[in-house]
């Protein structure tokens, strides 16, 4: 469309010269006065109008398409980072369910709230890239290609056609005017004079009439584009406005449970052992074989059950048990002098009752390692 607009100008350029040309020669006389197209004020205007409108709107509808084209490109990564997003979302929380780390789980509980948290991002970005699609590209997409704009332009082409025949017919006009003068007032050429006139008068006045339909329509669209445009823009960065600020709200709460956990670890040391305390009771005490002297050896008949190692214990004689955070033990006495009895790893001992929790439910993988 440029090449033939930019040959359509060179064509216009040749005839405007060549009909200054003949008036030139010929004084100016007859046509060339206020019935020349060139020359006349107010088509003129009217051209360079549509000029600038239809440049005006060639270049909105340049800019709506490579939003649209920036859009959908930003929708295709945007999808992919999605899915990748997701998977690692899903990785994290298997690692959080399944961890059998020994040493605790701080981590599987870190792992699992990203694991939200990635799950929650990735949702938003699901959403910001619907949105854009619907409120961005699909309306904008809509008016390039839709007849308002063709329309326009169909009608600021056939404008600019009708002209170029309006000056084509005014050099005819110009050429019969020397001929009627070289013949001396011939009827026939007279009459053929007559004829390109009326043709010209013709052509002006149609192409007046279309000029300013045309210039109407081309204002309208060009309006309707600055509009749309200018609203759509909005909405894509009142989108991504509201995406980061609901995945800023994500981030800040993971930190804070991520933080709140880190220092409560580190704020709760190891239980110290009462220096009072006795030591644990032997399992001929424990059952009844004979009686302590320092105490009676009477245990709580809580039964059997599972508790979790919250604070390491390293056992300081053969009756004590070693214990590592993270380990399951299977309670089986409680005294009433602080220390219970169980079994973990295959070992049997003593230890610390304040050192465990007590546990309903235990994974899979972490049974084998109790017995």
């Amino acid at each position: 469309m440029d090449a033939i607009r930019k040959q359509a100008t060179r064509l216009r350029e040749q005839v405007a010269k060549q009909q200054q040309a003949v008036f030139k020669q010929f004084g100016g006389g007859g046509y060339g006065g206020s019935d020349s197209v060139v020359t006349d004020e107010a088509e003129l205007q009217q051209h360079q109008k549509l000029e600038k409108l239809y440049i005006s709107t060639r270049a909105g509808k340049h800019f709506q398409r490579d939003i649209v084209r920036g859009v959908e490109g930003y929708i295709v990564t945007g999808s992919k980072q999605v899915e990748i997003g997701t998977k690692l979302s899903e990785d994290s929380r298997k690692y959080g369910v399944e961890n059998t780390c020994t040493s605790g789980s701080t981590l599987s509980k870190a792992a699992l709230g990203c694991a939200r948290a990635r799950s929650q991002m990735e949702k938003e970005r699901g959403n910001l890239l619907k949105s854009l699609g619907t409120q961005v590209a699909e309306p904008l997409r809509a008016m390039v290609m839709g007849a308002p704009l063709e329309d326009a332009r169909h009608l600021a082409q056939r404008y600019d056609r009708m002209r170029q025949e309006a000056e084509a017919q005014a050099i005819e006009v110009s050429k019969r005017q020397v001929k009627l003068r070289e013949s001396g007032g011939n009827p026939d050429i007279a009459s053929k004079l007559e004829a390109a006139e009326t043709k010209l008068q013709e052509l002006k006045s149609n192409m007046s009439i279309l000029g300013k339909e045309a210039a109407v329509a081309m204002a309208a669209v060009e309006a309707q584009q600055q509009r749309l445009t200018l609203q759509r823009l909005i909405a894509m960065v009142e989108a991504e406005r509201t995406y980061h600020q609901r995945v800023l709200q994500i981030l800040d709460q993971l930190e804070g449970e991520m933080v709140s956990e880190r220092q409560r670890i580190e704020a709760s040391p190891n239980p110290t052992m009462d220096n009072s305390m006795p030591p644990p009771p032997s399992y001929e005490e424990v059952n009844g074989v004979f009686a302590s002297q320092t105490y009676d050896g009477s245990t709580d008949s809580m039964g059997y059950f599972l508790g979790e190692v919250v604070h390491s214990y390293q056992a300081e004689s053969d009756v004590e048990l070693t214990l590592s955070v993270g380990d399951y033990v299977v309670v089986r006495k409680v005294s009433n002098n602080g220390w219970a009895e169980g079994e973990c790893k295959g070992k049997a001992g003593w230890f610390p009752f304040g050192y465990i929790e007590r546990r309903e439910r235990v994974l899979a993988s972490k049974v084998a390692e109790v017995f």
